[in-house]
């Protein structure tokens, strides 16, 4: 519930930010003075939202799921997992495959 209540936090206070940015820059323009740095209060509120983005983000993700051979193995049989072919025999298949169309031993 909290992590939810982070991320909507942070939307608020990054899109006030943004707004405050476009208001104050408006203001520098209206002036005739392009040149000029953000006030702190809006740089305040930037990385505040930034930090309460990454908490509620974080707080929000899945648990990790283990990843060891051990772990995977509980779900999985030996049986499932080993289950290829023997050792193939190709040799016994050649004479068939490159045998020449005159011979009839076929």
């Amino acid at each position: 519930m909290i992590e939810k209540l982070f991320l909507t936090l942070a939307t608020l206070a990054l899109l006030h930010a943004a707004y405050s940015t476009y208001e104050h820059l408006s203001l520098l323009k209206a002036l005739g003075k392009p040149e000029g740095s953000l006030p702190l209060d809006i740089v305040y509120e930037s990385i505040l939202a930034l930090i309460l983005g990454l908490l509620g983000a974080s707080l929000n993700a899945p648990p990790l799921k283990d990843i060891t051979w051990a772990s995977e193995m509980k779900k999985r049989t030996i049986d499932g997992m080993d289950s290829r072919l023997g050792f193939a025999h190709y040799k016994s298949r050649g004479k068939f495959l490159f045998a020449s169309p005159h011979d009839d031993k076929i």
